[in-house]
């Protein structure tokens, strides 16, 4: 089997790689995090949701659950004007750095629980166009359920929040489901105020 270098990751059956669909850099190529812990969005799940999205242009966007950066990052490509990127994971947060790094993107990028990273950035007075999150599934009925209080300091008019899951979670409690999609294994429900 050929091996690789790229951005200082070696690529095997532990690291995947993914491409950006669509915008500036479309087709350039970018690292997921090693292991079974990153299900990273496949690139037809990846233009399905910004199908539904339409136009970044001129966003800001927050990646929860960042994995490899790869939702903050399309976004960017597609002209959104900054991305934060929040994992928990030490291994994901170095990926998306140096996915970045590749780039040539400078982004916050944040090793933090989802939970402490939307106070700190509510008490740090950001605020968010597009909100992406991508919760390991077994964790999204969890996330859903609180994800909507901790929501209201740091979204901005009109903002839209993206929830992928598996196809088995209810919708999240005091709001409002704007589009929704279906793609084999996965739910994209689009949420606004």
């Amino acid at each position: 089997m050929a091996r690789f270098r790229m951005i200082g990751l070696r690529h095997d059956s532990a690291h995947n790689v993914l491409r950006i669909v669509a915008g500036e850099f479309g087709s350039r190529r970018i690292a997921t995090p090693s292991g079974t812990s990153t299900r990273p969005t496949s690139d037809r799940v990846r233009e399905a949701l910004f199908s539904m999205l339409g136009d970044v242009s001129g966003d800001r966007v927050l990646d929860l659950f960042a994995g490899s950066g790869a939702l903050g990052i399309e976004a960017i490509s597609r002209g959104a004007d900054s991305a934060t990127f929040v994992d928990r994971a030490a291994e994901a947060t170095k990926c998306v750095s140096a996915n970045l790094d590749l780039l040539g993107l400078k982004c916050p990028v944040l090793k933090l629980d989802w939970k402490l990273a939307l106070g700190s950035l509510a008490r740090d007075g950001e605020q968010f166009d597009v909100v992406f999150v991508d919760p390991p599934y077994a964790e999204a009925d969890a996330v859903a359920a609180q994800l909507p209080d901790l929501l209201g300091g740091i979204l901005a008019p009109d903002a839209l929040v993206v929830f992928e899951s598996g196809t088995n979670i209810e919708p999240m409690a005091g709001m409002t489901i704007r589009r929704e999609r279906r793609h084999g294994a996965t739910l994209l429900r689009l949420y606004g105020n």
